[in-house]
């Protein structure tokens, strides 16, 4: 991906995150959000993924203890982060600044949800699947 193709989708990713309630923000202050251009093979293989560099459609993913399973006896996890991946993004966006807003703020709030417990089908119900 072109410096300035990241530099445009950063753009856009600074425009949702501002755009975001506080209290979400506030949060993203806790979990750190990580963009990369496209995800690992590693993190594919993880996921159970089987795709070519640059043709995966994983736009993010939240690495960590959801908030509701965790307990004081549990070892202490990985730090959570939340990871955004460009390339799925786009390629699922298309070129429209509108569209890539509304899909960055979609795998944005999708990962923040797995934070906070949410499964693949109450994100579904939400509107974030």
């Amino acid at each position: 991906m072109e410096p300035e193709d990241r530099a445009a989708f950063d753009e856009l990713l600074e425009s949702v995150l501002e755009g975001l309630p506080s209290d979400l923000r506030a949060l993203l202050e806790e979990v750190p959000l990580l963009v990369d251009d496209e995800p690992s093979r590693d993190v594919l293989r993880v996921m159970g993924i089987r795709a070519r560099a640059g043709e995966a459609d994983l736009c993010g993913m939240h690495w960590g203890v959801p908030i509701p399973d965790r307990s004081v006896t549990q070892e202490v996890p990985e730090l959570d982060r939340i990871h955004l991946f460009r390339g799925p993004i786009l390629r699922l966006a298309g070129r429209g600044r509108r569209e890539r807003l509304r899909q960055i703020r979609i795998t944005l709030l999708h990962e923040i949800g797995h934070h906070f417990g949410l499964d693949e089908d109450r994100l579904e119900e939400l509107g974030y699947g």
